[in-house]
C-alpha cells in the first residue's frame, strides 16, 4: 500500500497533522499503538489545555476541534478565555469522528516496526506490526508524532543530548460523586486568592480550578491541611508535591486531578521499563492516599470514589530529535523573526523538578516564533518530527510541549508538505 504521507502517533500532533493532511487531499495513513487517539489529552488525562498566544498562526486544526467537540458537549470556555476545557473521554469519539471526516486512514494497536529509505524513489519503506500481522507500506513523507522519536530511531537518526536536567512524570485521575456545589462554596471561602482558586458558575455546571504544591516560596492557603495530613500519616510527604484541580465539561459532579507527581532518581531513565512500571505503581499507590485524602479533609467528597485513572503516564520529556534549526532558549528570551513560521507561544518555561522548591516558571515577555525547520529531520528532508520530540534544548521544550502547541506544529507539518507536493 503506498500512502502520500504517513503519521506514526496518533496523539495531539499526529491528530493535527493527518486530520489537515486529509482534509486537503493527501492519500493520509496515521498509526496508532493504542485504541484510541489523542495521547496525552484522551490517555493521560491531560485537561484542559494550557492557554496560549497562538496569533492565529495554524490554527485551523484546534478550530474545526472546537466545531467537533461542541456537537458532543465536550468543551468548555472557561471565564479566562481558555476555550480548550475537553472531556477526556468523548474526545475519544470526537477525534474518530473528524478523522473520518476527511477520510483519513487509521490504524489502531499498530506500530512501526522497521523504516527504511529508498533513495533513486525518494520514498519511505515500512513495516507496520499489527497484533500478530504484518503490513508492508510506502509513503513520500513521514511525521514521526510518537512521543519517543521512534521513526527517527529505526532510521538511526540523530538526536538532541540528554540534559542533566529532567522533568518529572505524572499520573493524573479523575474523582466523580462530589458535591461540587458544597465543595467550591468551601473552597472559595477557604481559599480567597483568585490566581489560584477560581470557580465559573456562568452556566448549568460549576466549573472550578485550585492548586498547590510542596514549594516553600508560595503561600498556598491548602497548606495548613496537607500540613494535617501529613503528621496524621494519612498522607506522604512526597504525595503532597504536586496539587491541581480542574473540572471537566459535561462531568458535572467530577474533578480532574493533575497530581501525583512521580519522583525518580536523578540518574534514572523514565523510559527503562523498570522504572516506568516501577513508577505506575507509585503512582497508583499515591492516587489512593490522595482520594482519601480528600474524602477525609475536602467538604463535598464524602460520597465521592474513584472513577478513572490515566491509562498512562504523563511523561513531559524524553528524546529530543536533530532537525535542521535546532530552537533554544535563548529564541525564547530573544525571539527572532523567521521565514517560515510553524507556530506562535507564549507559555513560560515549566519545568517540574523531583526536588522540593526547584520548579521553574520562567515567564516570558512577549510572543516568541518557531521555524519549520525545527520540525524537519537534519538528515531527511521529508521526515518530520511533531510533538514533545521537536528540535530543542531542555528548557525551550519546556515550553513548547503544550497541547495547543503541539495542535499548531502537527498542522505546520501538514501543511509544509502539502505546499512541497503542490509547487
Amino acid at each position: 500500500m503506498k500512502y502520500d504521507l504517513i503519521v506514526a502517533g496518533g496523539g495531539t500532533s499526529g491528530v493535527s497533522s493527518a486530520y489537515i493532511a486529509a482534509k486537503y487531499g493527501l492519500n493520509t495513513l496515521l498509526v496508532e499503538k493504542s485504541d484510541v487517539l489523542g495521547g496525552s489529552i484522551t490517555q493521560s488525562l491531560v485537561i484542559p489545555s494550557m492557554k496560549v498566544d497562538t496569533q492565529n498562526i495554524n490554527t485551523e486544526f484546534f478550530n474545526d476541534l472546537k466545531s467537533f467537540a461542541d456537537k458532543y458537549k465536550a468543551r468548555y470556555t472557561y471565564i479566562d478565555g481558555n476555550e480548550a476545557w475537553f472531556n477526556p473521554e468523548l474526545l475519544k469519539i470526537v477525534l474518530d469522528d473528524m478523522l473520518s471526516s476527511v477520510k483519513c486512514n487509521v490504524l489502531f494497536s499498530t506500530e512501526p516496526l522497521s523504516v527504511t529509505y529508498s533513495p533513486s524513489d525518494k520514498l519511505f519503506n515500512m513495516v507496520l506490526s499489527h497484533k500478530i500481522l504484518s503490513l508492508y507500506v510506502e509513503s513520500k513523507y513521514i511525521i514521526d508524532s510518537t512521543s519517543n522519536g521512534k521513526i527517527f530511531q529505526l532510521l538511526n537518526c540523530n538526536f538532541q543530548e540528554k540534559s542533566e536536567n529532567f522533568q518529572t512524570p505524572t499520573l493524573r485521575f479523575i474523582l466523580s460523586g462530589i458535591n461540587i456545589d458544597k465543595f467550591s462554596k468551601w473552597l472559595t471561602d477557604f481559599d480567597t486568592d483568585r490566581n489560584v482558586t477560581t470557580v465559573d458558575n456562568s452556566s448549568g455546571q460549576i466549573y472550578l480550578s485550585t492548586a498547590y504544591t510542596w514549594d516553600k516560596n508560595k503561600n498556598w492557603a491548602l497548606r495548613p491541611i496537607f500540613n494535617e495530613a501529613i503528621e496524621n500519616k494519612d498522607l506522604e510527604y512526597e504525595d503532597s508535591a504536586y496539587f491541581q484541580v480542574f473540572s471537566v465539561p459535561n462531568m458535572p459532579n467530577s474533578l480532574s486531578f493533575n497530581c501525583p507527581r512521580i519522583l525518580i532518581d536523578d540518574d534514572e531513565n523514565i523510559l527503562d521499563p523498570f522504572v516506568y512500571s516501577r513508577a505506575l505503581k507509585q503512582g497508583r499507590e499515591r492516587i489512593y492516599r490522595l482520594y482519601n485524602f480528600c474524602k477525609k479533609y475536602f467538604t463535598g467528597f464524602e460520597d465521592s470514589y474513584i472513577s478513572h485513572i490515566s491509562d498512562m503516564l504523563g511523561i513531559r520529556e524524553s528524546y529530543r530529535v536533530k532537525g535542521k534549526y535546532t530552537f533554544t532558549k535563548d529564541d525564547i528570551i530573544n525571539p527572532k523573526n523567521f521565514n517560515n513560521i510553524a507556530f506562535a507561544c507564549d507559555y513560560p518555561i515549566d519545568i517540574h523538578s523531583n526536588k522540593e522548591s526547584k520548579d521553574k516558571l520562567e515567564f516570558v515577555k512577549k510572543t516568541y516564533y518557531i521555524p519549520v525547520e525545527a520540525l524537519i529531520s537534519e538528515e531527511y528532508d521529508n521526515l518530520y518530527a511533531a510533538g514533545r520530540i521537536i528540535s530543542s534544548d531542555f528548557e525551550s521544550q519546556a515550553a513548547l510541549r503544550t497541547q495547543m502547541s503541539c495542535f499548531s506544529m502537527g498542522e505546520a507539518a501538514a501543511k509544509d508538505i502539502l505546499k512541497k507536493l503542490t509547487t
